[in-house]
């Protein structure tokens, strides 16, 4: 437990936290399973596949299947399935009757990873090959995200389709969403520049009002309207024009690409016509900030993906604290220095007042040179922001533009379309393939249409509110684990915060004994001696020693359930204090919490793998016009409850079984190690524990090497008795 509580919280860019990263839970993972050779197997297979790209527009195939394809990718729905000829060569190649067959449903699940891998995920637009491992790319800032990795093995498939060390599965330890963790705050707030697009989402999902604040100074930026071009060397011909008229004239030019693939095609067509640029995206993001803070001089060209510098002010003629800092740099001041040197903290470290004393004569001298520099590129027009490509969501077009026109400075922005790009490809609709049709244009000149705007805003809405819906699924289902979290994690929290716990296991024992003869009478008043015999072998030697209850055989059938109840919980309680008086209150208190932990942990991890099983097959409900959502509440619940009850079975008998190593006392993080034995509870003390703990039969060879059977031989080694 590392956090104290959630009063309150303040998210920068609240909209890149709570509505973008949205889609993806939170995971608390833990090393699970070796990787298999599987992923090589089937990368393998997947490899020589031919495959078909298909894209589906208002539910319409826009191409026939091709005959001769192994699997189909959906561009739209990002999904990529195996043909009938593509299963017929799986069963062939991994010697399988029938691949739908549940026994085969690791090889099916493999082979799904793999078409995904090689069919809708793609380098440098999706992730980047780096230092040998594979790294996402944000899909909303461009940024590298390590320490991130794709779960259900599509991370491990992708590291052997690119032919580098696929790394172990990880086993899900905790999970939420974002949206249910920010909701655990009593109060929420945020800022950004770009919120109004999602208004309608943070109201339904966190309840938040927007408020929008005007500007400190008129805005006077120039946003010019789209230009739409047919092709998308049409389109890339008029931006680098576009990039050399300003540059001609010292206006400093910020190029927006929404792909690291197309920043890199940009940047050579750029080098190819000789224009000096700074390229950013996520390979070179080290010098994200510096490169973005210099944006502004005059006749500066960056071509950068998404991140575009959040949260870095691109100041018209150069930032001239970054360019003081760059001094400081130079003059060999280490980066920690440099830090201090540019920050306001008391000191009396000589070598931190040297460095902020040069650090304020090179600011005032930066700060002149840049005025004069400034009032030039205001002249010139003032920051050009050009974005090459729209996004899917329009905050993200809303966040490049607003680059531009800062305190009150002059600025341009203009977008560039195709027709080929992938938004107007996947989500355009029939109405901009009939106006492309209409329109019979050369590559270089562009469509100007007030109804071609508007089915970009349109394709951008539709894209909006997919994205929403399923954020909103998400959450929907999320909504059902919350509930069973939180009342798992606030008993959780009781324990680590030294509850005592002792009546809580008292009552599990109530329970899991008057469970244990509620079976062995089932629908039967009485018992018999034969059904008396085999209820007592359960408890026996676990919740108290052989021979603690004696009922003679022939009282047994006029004793009631209640009877047996009554006996059995006294003898239980009594071994328990027994046991406590032993080992001590303080330690028999801490061995609860410990043993509670430990289980409810264990038991917590495997239902939260059975959750998510469950999820992964009941939108199939909606076929038998059932809601997918109220089957996964009504499930989810019977697992819960068995869940508990398996709990509360488990915490007992460990406690009741539990022996305490001698001389040592009790510690959280050793239970990890050992410390606590599951023995038997006869009541007995122990002798020496056997070296070795192996299941052997009667007549099998004793592992001692003795060469006699186990029950004629008499090591020590292996026999105690």
């Amino acid at each position: 437990l590392v956090q104290r509580g959630h009063s309150f919280a303040i998210v920068d860019e609240v909209d890149s936290i709570l509505i973008d990263e949205a889609r993806t839970p939170l995971i608390i993972s833990g090393q699970g399973e070796k990787s298999t050779q599987m992923y090589d197997l089937t990368e393998m297979f997947v490899a020589k596949l031919k495959k078909q790209v298909v894209v589906q527009v208002d539910n319409k195939e826009e191409e026939a299947a091709d005959i001769d394809a192994d699997y189909v990718v959906d561009e739209k729905a990002k999904t990529a399935t195996l043909t009938a000829r593509g299963i017929a060569k799986a069963e062939e190649y991994f010697h399988v009757e029938n691949l739908s067959d549940p026994s085969n449903s690791t090889v099916s699940h493999h082979i799904n990873q793999a078409l995904k891998a090689h069919g809708t995920m793609k380098r440098d637009i999706d992730y980047v090959v780096k230092d040998g491992e594979v790294i996402i790319v944000d899909e909303f800032t461009g940024r590298l995200m390590f320490g991130r990795r794709y779960s259900n093995g599509l991370h491990q498939a992708i590291e052997a389709k690119e032919h580098v060390n696929v790394n172990s599965e990880n086993r899900t330890l905790a999970t939420i969403t974002f949206q249910n963790y920010f909701r655990l705050y009593d109060k929420l707030s945020g800022m950004t520049g770009t919120a109004m697009t999602e208004q309608e989402e943070f109201g339904t999902i966190y309840n938040l009002d927007i408020i929008e604040i005007p500007t400190n100074r008129p805005n006077q930026r120039s946003d010019h309207h789209d230009v739409v071009y047919k092709t998308e060397a049409g389109k890339f011909r008029a931006v680098i024009q576009q990039i050399k008229e300003c540059h001609e004239k010292g206006q400093p030019v910020l190029v927006g690409t929404v792909s690291i693939e197309k920043n890199e095609l940009l940047s050579k067509l750029l080098a190819r016509e000789g224009i000096k640029h700074n390229l950013l995206n996520a390979k070179n993001h080290e010098k994200e900030a510096e490169i973005v803070a210099q944006a502004g001089k005059l006749g500066a060209v960056t071509v950068a993906t998404n991140m575009a510098g959040r949260g870095t002010d691109i100041m018209l003629g150069g930032n001239a604290e970054y360019l003081a800092r760059a001094d400081l740099d130079k003059a060999g001041y280490s980066e920690e220095v440099i830090v201090d040197a540019t920050g306001y903290a008391d000191t009396d470290n000589q070598e931190i007042l040297d460095a902020r004393k040069l650090f304020a004569e090179k600011l005032a001298q930066h700060k002149a040179e840049i005025a004069s520099e400034a009032d030039r590129v205001r002249e010139a027009g003032g920051l050009f922001i050009i974005g090459t490509e729209r996004h899917e969501s329009r905050r993200i077009d809303n966040q490049l533009r607003g680059r531009a026109g800062r305190q009150g400075d002059p600025g341009e922005t203009k977008f560039y379309i195709s027709l080929e790009d992938d938004l107007m490809r996947l989500f355009g609709g029939d109405r901009i393939t009939n106006m492309m049709e209409r329109f019979d244009l050369d590559e270089d000149t562009p469509i100007e249409n007030k109804m071609l705007t508007k089915a970009i805003e349109n394709a951008q809405t539709t894209v909006e509110s997919r994205n929403f819906q399923s954020r909103k699924s998400v959450l929907e289902y999320d909504d059902v684990m919350n509930k069973q979290r939180e009342l798992i994690y606030s008993q959780r929290r009781q324990v680590l915060d030294g509850m005592d716990i002792k009546d809580t296991v008292l009552n599990m024992m109530h329970t899991s004994i008057g469970n244990h003869v509620s079976l062995a009478f089932g629908e039967k008043p009485h018992l018999d001696a034969a059904g008396y015999r085999e209820m007592l072998r359960g408890l026996e030697g676990m919740y108290f020693a052989q021979g603690a209850v004696s009922i003679p055989e022939g009282e047994v059938p006029g004793k009631s359930q209640e009877d047996f109840d009554e006996a059995f919980i006294a003898a239980a309680e009594s071994f328990y204090e027994n046991k406590e008086a032993e080992i001590t209150s303080p330690i028999m208190r801490e061995l609860e919490r410990v043993v509670m932990l430990r289980v409810v942990d264990e038991y917590w991890m495997d239902h939260i793998d059975a959750m998510d099983d469950l999820k992964q097959g009941i939108r199939l409900q909606s076929y038998g016009n059932n809601n997918p959502v109220d089957v996964y509440k009504r499930e989810s619940l019977e697992m819960f409850e068995e869940m508990i009850a398996a709990i509360q079975d488990e915490t007992v008998r460990r406690l009741y079984s539990v022996r305490l190593r001698k001389d040592e006392e009790v510690k959280r993080e050793r239970v990890a190690k050992g410390m606590v034995e599951n023995v038997g509870g006869d009541g007995t003390k122990p002798k020496k524990q056997p070296l070795k703990v192996v299941k052997i039969g009667r007549n099998d060879p004793c592992p001692c090497g003795s060469g006699l059977k186990w029950k004629k031989c008499t090591c020590p080694e292996y026999h105690q008795n």
